[in-house]
């Protein structure tokens, strides 16, 4: 089982966190140059009608905005992706026939929500290499290779130029010589094109004819014949300017202040995010020993990939400083090298174990599986270590009363001893874990696996215990030489100051019980005071900085202030390197106006924390214009997952009429500015941006036998510009474009555009009006209305406190009829979670319950063991408040695994006790009950020693990568065993004197021999 393991082990994937991704559809709508309130009613509103009835869906999100309609399809956890995609093709052939004639509605790639494994920069020295010449090498040489390596499901490029044949034509020019758009047209649609001529019989062979006519000289298109006056062809370039050109930008890319081209390169969902990673390493390495001239070598702006390997790595030292804290621990209390190997067996042969599970289900080695076997490390021996411990006590009272019994039937005995207890306290493990396994959402998806690990490992290291543990023991302990000593030196010590305390305890079990009573009661009080969070912050060792300025500010404007910000970032001595993006590429999934930019910036390894980094980020950048939002790269996409928004907190006013929700939303902003704590407070850029409208005028056309939809048409494809066709390079593909000139562009330009209509050509002012004015840059919807977010994320301050001053200004605020508030993030999901795990937990309880009173066949005595978990409490409160961590779902996850182990003790104690009374002779007194603390002191403090201990590792390094969710775990578990075994050692003794008389005589009567 262990080599069998161990192979898979090196076969099962690695990746950050679980999968993650509900199922979500992204539909994109491109139609032309259409303003936001068009795209919304003729494409956005239909899609989102039609998207609403499909079964499964549980949230439709929608952006229009000029010329293009995002559309974000959201499905239960439990619907497979490629379903929902099928039902949703289905639905967009339904609806196509309601869509205009010009929109093309497309299903966006299968990726992942953690997807965008790397970002690269193509770095442009304008003085050696064109703008043009990298975007070209980016589209048709890196990108192409980057999409043939299995496992790439996008490559996204942004920045640079991308070269297009465009043709300008001057309607002046054209009206001259009587040349019409449509001839325009009709010859630039054939242009670079082959036909074929059939086959040709020669000489008993066979000629395939083809007829040659592409060339993707520029020549040759500026001499294309249009038509011939008076015995004379005209050319296109008589009526045109024909050139190469930059396609229309809204996107750009920069690195560290200087022109890039930035590639996203994302997965498959199922992909092995290291081992892609290193194959788009190899590949360009391959590449860099053929870059063009001139050209940079590829950097790396974020890697997705250096945070799990620091993760996994950081969780692999743990991994073996448990173990050796655990063989120091059992060596220190058995002094044994046989023993100690027998119960250490146990951890390999658990964790190689459970790696078979995984792979049999299709788990991937993550931080969350890892954090499982982590956790569980210091309970795989405990099975073990009772078991052998047992077997030991047996074998040293065989020798001293010189019976020797025969030592398979005495380790079969000693087994068989402690199997009962064994059996229960793992039942009872997992019954507290149960409630994990109904965690709705993203939390249960991020728990769910740790909760798998640790359960496997602790019913593997069960099966250990009775299985392969007697069977080492049976030929390693019967002739060992030490079997006639005692105790060691430090037990002799520990268990002649236990007597006596205890002996004094049981002489006045009240005061001592009270106390207890107190302290839980204190210990529960104090829960509700403690600041609450979601997740504890991650350390991916990398930041994306969003900056936002006003909708309508020109990319070039975007871009130069920008660079600013590039340029005053660098100076943190921390910045290693920072790539730009900003607007939105070409085939981006998200509705980035020009104004938007992300900063994804690489950090170096520091002793500042995170939150100064980031105070130092907001200072410097303070006096730019910009609105400002600092968070991580998968920070950020679960706070999307949670809300729609990349931040942490998300408060959405909904209604009808833009211009209202953006007031609204500027007078709570105002009201929130005051919450102490809140930081990167912005509204979303829903705001009225400049137009120029070309109105028809219905008479006038009619005047010249123009119809409105011919001059529409023809508008579109001047002004807009139209795809005529494509030419063909050896394997690359440039769009020859029909566009009127950037000097034609103005509201005077467009005036004196010529028209060709059955009456002659006259201007476009005569057909129509031109006038400056302004519009919305996008409208958002949630669920069919409406909405304008308002975002921020927390600063200096638990999230839980600021969410709860956020709710009061809420609360307060007046909204004209029909308008409402709602808010989502992170502290959602937490509350969520909490709620679902508190009632789930009830339930758990009470199986514990039915199970112990099943056992011992008395309440009494189930509820005196199931007293250790509000025991484990109070020491779990008073670490959480020492160590100043928030109560997180981690936190949380840990109170849970706490309850079993701690119940564990209790049960080892309590049967002990019967188990003396039942089969050795004993009657209820204190000398009986000190006799079973006494024998089971050792065990127990083991277990509960080496548990508690094996998570020391994760106590320290709390900002390492791969221990931020766990570092709460730990401190819970840590310092709650510490206060359960320190309070069951003496409150489980005082309280069985004090009223276990009566059950215990009860059980005895019942005729059970054999209850331990």
């Amino acid at each position: 089982m262990m080599v069998i393991g161990g192979f898979s082990l090196t076969k099962l994937p690695v990746d950050v966190f679980p999968n993650l991704n509900r199922p979500t559809v992204t539909i994109i709508t491109e139609a032309g140059g259409m303003a936001p309130e068009e795209v919304e009613q003729l494409i956005t509103y239909p899609l989102e009608t039609t998207m609403n009835g499909v079964p499964g869906v549980l949230n439709v999100r929608s952006v229009s905005s000029a010329g293009l309609s995002f559309i974000y399809v959201t499905f239960d956890w439990d619907v497979d992706i490629y379903r929902a995609r099928q039902v949703v093709s289905e639905r967009l052939v339904l609806v196509k026939e309601q869509l205009p004639p010009n929109a093309s509605a497309t299903m966006g790639p299968v990726t992942s929500i953690m997807g965008e494994i790397m970002l690269l920069a193509l770095p442009i020295d304008q003085s050696k290499i064109t703008p043009m010449q990298v975007r070209e090498y980016a589209d048709w040489v890196l990108r192409p290779r980057l999409l043939a390596i299995p496992g790439i499901a996008q490559v996204i490029p942004i920045g640079g130029e991308v070269r297009q044949f465009q043709v300008q034509p001057n309607t002046a020019q054209m009206a001259q010589l009587g040349i019409t758009l449509d001839q325009l047209e009709k010859v630039l649609k054939n242009f670079s094109s082959n036909t074929s001529g059939g086959f040709m019989e020669l000489n008993g062979r066979e000629y395939l004819i083809r007829n040659i006519g592409r060339t993707s000289r520029l020549e040759d298109l500026k001499g294309l014949a249009i038509a011939t006056k008076n015995g004379q062809p005209i050319l296109l370039k008589q009526v045109a300017e024909v050139t190469f050109a930059a396609a229309i930008k809204r996107g750009d890319g920069g690195y560290n202040g200087n022109p890039a081209v930035i590639l996203s390169i994302q997965k498959q969902p199922d992909a092995d995010t290291v081992k892609l990673t290193k194959s788009i390493e190899s590949a360009l390495v391959d590449l860099q020993k053929s870059l063009p001239v001139g050209m940079q070598k590829p950097e790396i702006t974020m890697r997705q990939a250096t945070f799990i390997e620091s993760s996994i790595n950081t969780l692999q030292g743990k991994l073996m400083a448990a173990s050796v804290v655990v063989m120091v621990i059992l060596y220190l209390f058995l002094a044994n090298w046989r023993t100690t190997l027998i119960s250490i067996t146990a951890i390999p042969v658990s964790l190689l174990t459970t790696i078979l599970v995984f792979k049999y289900f299709g788990m991937s080695i993550n931080t969350m599986t890892l954090g499982g076997l982590t956790i569980a490390i210091g309970e795989l021996v405990d099975d073990a270590v009772v078991g052998v411990e047992n077997v030991l006590r047996r074998l040293k009272l065989d020798q001293g009363e010189g019976t020797r019994i025969n030592p398979i039937t005495l380790i079969v005995k000693a087994t068989l001893e402690v199997r009962s207890a064994i059996l229960y306290a793992t039942m009872i493990v997992v019954l507290v874990l149960l409630p994990i396994f109904f965690l709705p959402g993203m939390e249960g998806r991020l728990m769910l696996p740790l909760a798998i690990g640790y359960i496997v490992a602790l019913l593997v290291s069960m099966i250990v215990s009775v299985t392969l543990t007697p069977v080492m023991a049976l030929y390693l302990l019967p002739n060992m030489k030490q079997l006639g000593h005692g105790d060691t030196k430090l037990l002799q010590r520990i268990k002649a100051g236990y007597s006596r305390s205890l002996t004094w305890v049981l002489n006045h079990p009240k005061p001592f019980l009270a106390a207890g009573v107190m302290a839980v009661v204190l210990a529960i009080a104090s829960v509700p005071f403690f600041p609450k969070t979601f997740l504890p912050p991650f350390n991916e060792g990398s930041a994306v900085v969003g900056l936002r300025l006003n909708p309508g500010t020109t990319l070039a404007e975007s871009v130069r202030l920008v660079k600013q910000a590039e340029l005053l970032l660098l100076k943190i001595p921390e910045v290693e390197n920072i790539g730009r993006r900003s607007g939105r590429a070409e085939l981006d999934e998200h509705a980035e106006g020009v104004h938007a930019s992300e900063l994804d910036v690489k950090l170096k390894r520091s002793n500042r924390s995170t939150v100064e980094i980031y105070a130092d980020m907001r200072k410097l950048l303070a006096p730019l214009p910009v609105s400002l939002s600092i968070g991580q790269p998968i920070s950020h996409r679960i706070d999307h997952i949670l809300s729609g928004v990349r931040a942490q907190i998300a408060i959405k006013i909904f209604g009808d009429d833009l211009d209202t929700l953006r007031g609204q939303a500027s007078i709570l902003k105002a009201s929130l500015a005051t919450i102490p704590g809140l930081a990167d407070l912005d509204i979303e850029k829903q705001v009225l941006t400049p137009q120029v409208k070309i109105r028809i005028d219905y008479d006038k056309a009619a005047q010249y036998g123009m119809s409105p939809s011919e001059l529409l048409q023809t508008l579109q494809t001047l002004i807009d510009g139209q795809q005529v066709t494509q030419v063909v390079e050896g394997n690359r593909r440039f769009n020859l474009v029909l566009r009127l000139p950037e000097t034609a562009r103005t509201v005077e330009g467009l005036r004196q555009i010529m028209i060709d209509t059955p009456a002659g050509r006259v201007p476009l002012s005569l057909l129509a009006s031109i006038d400056e004015s302004d519009g919305p840059n996008q409208i958002s919807r949630d669920d069919g209305k409406r909405r304008i977010v308002i975002s921020a994320n927390t600063q200096g301050r638990a999230l839980s406190d600021v969410v709860k001053d956020i709710r009061k200004v809420v609360a307060e605020a007046k909204l004209p009829q029909g308008y409402y508030i709602t808010m989502g993030g992170q502290f959602e999901a937490q509350e969520e979670a909490s709620r679902t795990i508190g009632l789930l937990s009830i339930g758990s309880l009470a199986l514990i319950f039915m199970i112990l009173f099943s056992r011992y066949q008395s309440s009494v005595l189930a509820l005196m063991i199931m007293a250790n978990i509000p025991l484990a409490l109070v020491g779990s409160v008073i670490g959480l408040w020492l160590s100043g961590q928030p109560l997180s779902v981690a936190a949380i996850v840990g109170f849970i695994t706490l309850a079993g182990i701690s119940i564990r003790n209790g049960i080892l104690k309590v049967s002990h006790y019967i188990n003396l009374c039942a089969s050795e002779g004993e009657t209820f007194n204190q000398k009986m009950i000190i006799r079973g603390s006494l024998e089971r002191l050792t065990p127990v403090l083991m277990t509960a020693l080496v548990a508690a201990f094996a998570l020391a590792p994760l106590l320290f390094e709390a900002e390492m990568p791969g221990t931020e969710i766990l570092h709460p775990v730990a401190v819970v578990i840590f310092s709650g065993l510490i206060s359960s075994t320190l309070l069951d050692t003496y409150l489980t003794p005082a309280m069985f004197w004090l009223v276990g008389k009566n059950p215990l005589e009860a059980l005895i009567k019942s005729g059970e021999k054999e209850l331990f």
